[in-house]
């Protein structure tokens, strides 16, 4: 559908709540919940199936119908996104799923890199923090792929923290948000564009084509002419870097 195919089936929708026109918006906007799972996927790897994923979203999407007040004039599709989000999220901390001893290698690889960065005053490489470690560099990426689901609560939410429903777009404007929320939202975004300073040029090329331009894997990955694999090693490595470097104040969303 177009723009005004979907203005008018919401309209119609409005008026008559019927189920056949609430059929329609879920098929209509099942491609959001593609989207969002997708970017949602890319710290779970393998631990959670993307299938799954895009069936806890459905439930969010629903929830977004039922609940979207079309009259307020806020975008649907950003609405619904955060609730997709949202419940793909909240499925998630139910299941339990991240085994201790991938949290505790989360904690390792900080102090690690915390360690050394520390003592050298530069950002440490792969090889360093795995000599620390006592392992390979194939072990430490293993661990690192293993533990970047422990971020499952993203820079997303880290950005996009305050409305009643969860998180909202770092750069748009809602309804919903209050002056003190999108104050403490600026400041949150401009103290992480200052901690990328912390990242290599192809690290915090991933971090602003993710969060900022919203592209996804595959886009970031013919950009940067690297496999999509290779962007998602760079993603988590960012994260892991910019946990350090935010420390406590990004410990808050982890």
């Amino acid at each position: 559908m177009n723009t005004e195919e979907r203005i008018k089936l919401w309209e119609e929708y409005t008026k008559a709540f019927s189920p056949e026109l609430r059929e329609k918006i879920i098929i209509e906007y099942a491609g959001l919940v593609k989207i969002v799972a997708g970017k949602l996927s890319i710290y779970l790897g393998h631990n959670v199936e993307y299938e799954d994923l895009v069936s806890y979203g459905t439930f969010g999407l629903i929830d977004a119908i039922d609940k979207f007040d079309y009259e307020k004039g806020v975008k649907f599709e950003t609405y619904a996104s955060l609730r997709i989000r949202g419940a793909i999220l909240d499925q998630v901390r139910k299941m339990d799923w991240l085994p201790r001893t991938v949290r505790q290698r989360q904690k390792q690889i900080d102090a690690a890199y915390q360690k050394l960065e520390a003592a050298s005053g530069r950002m440490a490489t792969d090889e360093e923090v795995a000599a620390e470690l006592e392992i390979s560099t194939d072990e430490l990426l293993k661990w690192q792929n293993q533990t970047k689901a422990a971020g499952v609560v993203s820079l997303d939410e880290y950005l996009e923290q305050g409305n009643e429903n969860g998180i909202i777009s770092a750069g748009e404007s809602s309804d919903y948000a209050q002056p003190e929320k999108q104050m403490e939202q600026k400041v949150m975004k401009e103290l992480l564009l200052q901690s990328l300073e912390a990242l290599t040029e192809k690290e915090k090329k991933v971090i602003l084509l993710y969060y900022y331009e919203e592209l996804t894997l595959k886009e970031i990955s013919e950009v940067l002419e690297v496999s999509e694999s290779r962007v998602s090693q760079l993603h988590t490595k960012a994260i892991q870097r910019l946990r350090l470097k935010l420390g406590g104040q990004m410990e808050m969303f982890f």
